[in-house]
């Protein structure tokens, strides 16, 4: 019987010591990959969101007052400067150019009779001058007159795209009553507002005739063919908001950019010395930003970090590592704070190209 419990002893210790053995050859062999931030120079493509505006956008206003007689244009039609577009019933104008044109030619037969008379010492210079003056003010009532029958035809300013119809034919129209708007679309102006700490990064940056190429992401999401270039920065910031509106011109020789559209301007700005990591080596808690940084030790601390763009599977960190740190990049979701564990380290040279992130 004492033989049987020593067999059994033995056989357990044997078990026990075996199962001791495999779990620690287990914890061993759990290994996790470890790499650190990549330092290099590389560029950033930043988004503001914009509004597209024509570079010649009007109100076209009645200049006189009469009845809408007739519309030669329609909604949406292109114009060419000088197009008439809208005829302002001139009956009554005509009626008055006709009055000063015959007030105008009796004046100039006046005149011409008493310089005739003046000429044979027959009636005095005060005579003559004042069928000058009769004469050029008839003049001026019909320049007056042809002015007031003009402002009857309303006609493009500029080549450009109508809107449409604020009135329909046969409305009584006031002096300013508007009647369209028009749009040159052969430039577009795009307004976008900059963070004040990105304007001096770019006021730094800004070299003397070299202005800043841009793109203009389109709100179906495709980027425009077109590059447009920065030409005008506002004079001032906005207090409230601390931006500053800066004015990108696109060309739009197809037509396709209206105004009023909106969209998303990218500007791709230099970063030197940037830190890059991969997105996968990270976490958040509460909105904020983490990673795992293994210490001399072996242990596990996460670290904030201070996230300053974001690129295709990794990020540019403004703060909160190093260039010589060692982060984890893979096993983020099987550790904690404070775990002691055994790594691989691989180069960040090799881990960037070929990164993707994935879901552990």
């Amino acid at each position: 019987m004492k033989q049987i419990l020593v067999l059994l002893s033995l056989c357990a210790l044997l078990c026990h010591t075996s199962c001791e053995s495999k779990k620690e050859e287990k914890v061993e062999e759990t290994k996790y990959l470890v790499t650190s931030p990549l330092k290099r120079d590389t560029l950033v493509t930043r988004e503001y969101v914009c509004q597209i505006h024509a570079i010649s956008h009007i109100e076209l206003r009645a200049l006189e007052r009469g009845y809408l007689e007739k519309i030669f244009v329609d909604e949406g039609q292109s114009l060419k400067k000088g197009q008439l577009m809208f005829q302002i019933m001139p009956l009554l104008y005509k009626a008055e150019t006709q009055k000063a044109q015959a007030e105008a030619n009796f004046a100039e037969i006046e005149y011409k009779n008493t310089k005739s008379l003046a000429d044979s010492n027959v009636v005095s210079k005060n005579e003559l001058a004042l069928a000058k003056a009769k004469l050029d003010k008839a003049k001026a009532e019909l320049a007056l007159a042809q002015v007031h029958l003009g402002f009857t035809e309303i006609r493009a300013p500029f080549n450009g795209i109508m809107d449409h119809f604020q009135v329909r034919l046969g409305s009584l129209v006031d002096e300013g009553d508007l009647l369209t708007t028009l749009s040159d679309n052969s430039k577009m102006w795009v307004y976008f507002n900059v963070p004040e700490a990105e304007y001096l990064e770019y006021k730094a940056k800004e070299k003397k005739d070299n202005m800043l190429k841009v793109n203009l992401l389109m709100a179906n999401h495709e980027l425009f063919k077109y590059s447009g270039v920065v030409e005008t920065i506002e004079a001032d910031f906005n207090n409230e908001t601390g931006n500053i509106a800066f004015r990108a011109t696109f060309p739009n020789p197809d037509g396709l950019l209206r105004h009023g559209e909106t969209g998303n301007i990218q500007m791709t700005v230099p970063l030197k010395d940037a830190l890059i990591i991969p997105q996968k080596a990270t976490f958040e808690i509460l909105e904020k930003k983490y990673a795992f940084v293994v210490d001399k030790d072996n242990v596990v601390r996460s670290r904030e970090i201070s996230i300053a763009a974001e690129l295709p599977d990794i990020y540019i960190v403004n703060e909160g590592i190093s260039a010589g740190d060692k982060i984890l990049l893979e096993g983020i979701r099987k550790v904690k704070d404070g775990d002691k564990i055994a790594f691989d380290y691989q180069d960040p040279k090799t881990v960037i190209p070929h990164l993707k992130v994935y879901t552990e």
